[in-house]
């Protein structure tokens, strides 16, 4: 059952393959945060993409953690050119996008950021290049994953340690479905607004290189991944392409819990 965000009239909702992704695009996405930060603690987003449908589609318990999340936004660009024959001004808002928005509207606002999640080396570099690009930004925190599930004192633990950071957002790079199943888990805590953003620190961090531009307008992003890590990504890329068209083509339902 979605969660009731009736207050926030914006938060409208497309089925696409049966898996509820918010009707939006990076401006109005990014105005809504702006308005409403204040409000959004203990809430969580979801940047999902084909990936991430296919397996709420066939995991329940998957689905709820992006349906009951304050908003599911259209990451990947099939989502978004599915959801426009419902609201015509849907658009995608990518986790390294989303993150340089709101970056630079922080150095304005003073809104400061905690990052959990990847390896420290690699939130080293992050650091580092948020420096140079973002002079001035301040990181309230980071915090590199302990690469196995969390207890549930852990999980208590790490809410309070974001919250006692005082930082406006908390930037969650798990990869799915971790981290939104850990931002679901934590749905209500005392910690900011969490926004589970996968790859999107490495590519922040020039660690992984960003698919051209013209790539991700003919929605070929999936392609540029595979090229540059076809040994852990062919198989995947295999199964759930095949399996979002075919979900989106037969109006397949969605796998129910009991």
């Amino acid at each position: 059952m979605l969660q009731d965000y009736s207050k926030f009239v914006e938060l409208k909702r497309v089925p696409v393959i049966d898996v509820p992704i918010t009707g939006t695009n990076m401006s109005e996405c990014v105005e809504f945060l702006t308005r409403h930060i204040d409000e959004l603690h203990g809430e969580y987003i979801c940047v999902s993409n084909a990936h991430t449908s296919v397996m709420a589609h066939d995991d329940p318990s998957y689905w709820a953690c992006q349906a009951d999340s304050l908003m599911s936004v259209p990451d990947g660009k099939p989502l978004s050119v599915v959801g426009r024959k419902t609201i015509e001004s849907m658009g995608r808002v990518t986790g390294p996008d989303l993150m340089r928005e709101i970056f630079n509207i922080s150095l304005q606002q003073g809104w400061s950021h905690y990052f959990y999640g990847n390896e420290q080396k690699n939130l080293d570099a992050l650091k580092n290049s948020l420096q140079e690009e973002y002079p001035g930004l301040e990181i309230a925190g980071m915090e590199p994953s302990v690469f196995r599930p969390l207890s549930d004192s852990e999980k208590r633990d790490l809410s309070r340690r974001i919250a006692d950071s005082d930082a406006d957002f908390a930037w969650i790079a798990l990869g799915a479905p971790r981290q939104e199943v850990l931002m679901h888990e934590l749905k209500g805590g005392p910690q900011p607004l969490m926004i589970g953003v996968g790859g999107a620190f490495n590519v922040l961090a020039g660690v992984v290189p960003e698919a051209p531009m013209w790539m991700q307008n003919l929605s070929l992003e999936w392609l540029y991944r595979l090229i540059q890590e076809p040994k852990r990504l062919f198989k995947r890329y295999l199964v759930t392409n095949t399996k979002f068209l075919f979900y989106q083509f037969t109006k397949a339902k969605r796998m129910e819990g009991k």
